[in-house]
């Protein structure tokens, strides 16, 4: 058996046609997406609603996925509406309330060079119980380093794609902010204004606006950021939508990270890295703790994933339909 310690209550993946044992490795070693990063993805969360288990936006998270597809050159195995049923058949199968979801496209077994020329294309998916992404005390607060290194450019690629190769760049990212003591990365852009997270948008909060950026700024412009700009404006909550400069972060009242993993998460505290000439510079953001109007959003976000508030329901997909 392998270790399930990270994959709480899977049982079964689907992998092209049908479900295999959780502990079943099937993935030949000399598939190309193992070698090149040549697959693309989605991260997709399921909730309990009073109407039972709802996937959170799943056509805008599959649309996307085809969209990576094309930019990735990949011809799906499957079209949208079957990968839609496998993924309610897998959180179905592994009978989950609340789970995070991950369906994948990969160039498999066929060649190693560096096109794909006799590698098909192939479809899996995969489903488990998640917490919080950053820890369970994530929403009192987390901290963020300014890494030095910067965000890949939206000339240099189609930043509107989740493309598997490219996170290296955010794996090496975390993992530099916690070497530094801090629970999550920050990216700068090529031009030195605030970029995102390595798996999160970035939003701050200076009197009583809410802003974040859009994709010149080098991001990706996340389905958790769209619900959030949406929220707040139904809410009355003034919101914009703009370059950031490291100088506005750092003065903002309030700053959070949105994403499908961390949700919506305050950040409290900065650790700046950014040139290493100047060394580490340490800031607390706001009163340094989580602000008000993040924790209301917060709050309203919660409700909306799990069916609470009826103009929010269209975004909901449950398994059981």
């Amino acid at each position: 058996m392998i270790n399930m310690e990270n994959f709480p209550k899977a049982s079964k993946y689907w992998y092209m046609g049908k479900f295999y044992d959780w502990s079943e490795l099937i993935i030949h070693p000399m598939s190309h997406g193992l070698h090149y990063g040549t697959i693309v993805f989605e991260g997709i969360r399921a909730y309990p609603t009073s109407k039972g288990t709802a996937v959170f936006r799943l056509p805008e998270h599959t649309n996307r996925f085809f969209y990576s597809a094309g930019v990735a050159k990949m011809v799906p195995p499957y079209d949208a509406a079957k990968v839609n049923d496998v993924i309610k058949q897998v959180v179905r199968e592994n009978k989950l309330a609340s789970c995070y979801i991950r369906p994948l496209f990969f160039y498999s077994y066929g060649n190693l060079g560096l096109v794909p020329k006799a590698s098909p294309v192939e479809f899996l998916c995969s489903a488990w119980e998640w917490g919080a992404y950053l820890g369970e005390n994530a929403g009192a607060g987390t901290s963020v380093y300014i890494l030095p290194t910067r965000r890949i450019h939206h000339t240099q690629v189609d930043m509107k794609a989740k493309l598997g190769g490219l996170y290296m760049l955010s794996t090496i990212g975390g993992l530099e902010a916690r070497a530094q003591g801090c629970d999550e990365a920050l990216f700068l852009n090529i031009e030195g204004r605030v970029a995102e997270g390595p798996g999160e948008n970035i939003f701050i909060v200076k009197n009583g606006v809410v802003k974040t950026n859009d994709r010149s700024e080098s991001i990706l412009e996340g389905i958790t950021r769209t619900s959030i700009l949406e929220i707040a404006a139904d809410m009355g909550i003034k919101t914009a939508v703009g370059p950031i400069t490291k100088a506005d972060f750092l003065a903002a009242d309030e700053a959070f990270f949105t994403g499908t993993a961390v949700e919506i998460i305050p950040v409290v505290k900065v650790i700046d890295g950014s040139d290493p000439k100047a060394g580490r510079r340490e800031y607390t953001l706001g009163t340094g703790q989580a602000g008000a109007l993040t924790a209301k959003l917060r709050a309203r976000f919660f409700e909306a994933i799990t069916g609470k508030v009826p103009r929010f329901k269209k975004w909901l997909t449950y398994v059981n339909d």
